[in-house]
C-alpha cells in the first residue's frame, strides 16, 4: 500500500512539474521578420514611377535590400484577401506605379494610391509583365504606404495616420506602431499559454481522481 502511494505521488509531481515547466517555457509565438514566407530572392529589385516623379526610381542594388523589401511588404499579401468593389477615381489621390524585378525582368506591377479617401489603396491590373494575367482587384493598403514610399526616395509629403474617433475626434498615431502580424502573433502566444494551462489543470484533475479512486477500492477490499 504504501509502495503504491509513493509512485501515486511520484506521478502527481511529475504532472505538476510538467504543467509548470510547459507554462515556464512556453513564450508567445513571434514571426521571424529576418526570414519572411514571401521573401524574394536576393536578385529582386523594385520599379516605382508615378505623379511628382521626373524619372522612374529604381531600387535593386543589395544595399537598398532593405528598400525593396519595405516596398514589396506593401503588395505581397493581397493574394491572401478579399478584393474590394472599386472605388470613385476622384479620391484617389497621387497613383505610384511599383513594378517587381527579378534581375531585368519584370514579373508583377501594382499601382498604389497612398492618399486614397478612406485609406491607402491598391490596384492589381488584370494585364502582368510578360503573358501573366490574374483577376483585376482593388485592396485595401497598409496604413504606412505613405512613409513607407516617402521613407525609400519617392517624393511625397510626411504624414501622420489618424484613426478616428468619432466626428472631430482622432488620435495621432505613429505608422510603426502599427504591426498587425505581431499583434497576431502575441494574440497566439497568450491563447497557447491558456491552452497549456488548462490541459495542466486536467491533467492534475485527472491525477487526483485516480488517487480518490485507488484509495477507495483498497479500503473497500
Amino acid at each position: 500500500m504504501v509502495r503504491r502511494m509513493r509512485r501515486l505521488a511520484a506521478v502527481l509531481v511529475s504532472g505538476v512539474v510538467a504543467g509548470a515547466l510547459s507554462l515556464g517555457l512556453a513564450g508567445p509565438v513571434r514571426a521571424d521578420p529576418a526570414h519572411p514566407v514571401s521573401r524574394p530572392g536576393p536578385a529582386a529589385g523594385v520599379e516605382i514611377t508615378g505623379d511628382g516623379m521626373d524619372e522612374p526610381l529604381r531600387l535593386r542594388s543589395p544595399d537598398q535590400r532593405p528598400q525593396v523589401l519595405a516596398i514589396i511588404d506593401q503588395v505581397d499579401w493581397i493574394d491572401r484577401v478579399a478584393r474590394l468593389k472599386a472605388p470613385g477615381k476622384s479620391g484617389l489621390g497621387r497613383k505610384f506605379t511599383v513594378v517587381v524585378l527579378v534581375g531585368e525582368k519584370r514579373v508583377r506591377t501594382f499601382d498604389l494610391y497612398p492618399f486614397a479617401d478612406g485609406g491607402p489603396r491598391i490596384f492589381r491590373p488584370a494585364k502582368q509583365p510578360g503573358a501573366r494575367v490574374v483577376n483585376a482587384g482593388w485592396f485595401l493598403g497598409r496604413l504606412t504606404m505613405s512613409e513607407t514610399l516617402r521613407s525609400v526616395g519617392v517624393p511625397v509629403e510626411r504624414q501622420f495616420d489618424t484613426l478616428s474617433g468619432g466626428v472631430g475626434g482622432g488620435e495621432r498615431v505613429i505608422p510603426e506602431a502599427f504591426d498587425p502580424a505581431q499583434d497576431i502573433d502575441d494574440a497566439l502566444g497568450e491563447l497557447r499559454r491558456l491552452l497549456l494551462l488548462n490541459v495542466s489543470v486536467v491533467v492534475l484533475i485527472t491525477f487526483g481522481i485516480a488517487g480518490i479512486a485507488l484509495l477507495i477500492r483498497r479500503r473497500t477490499r
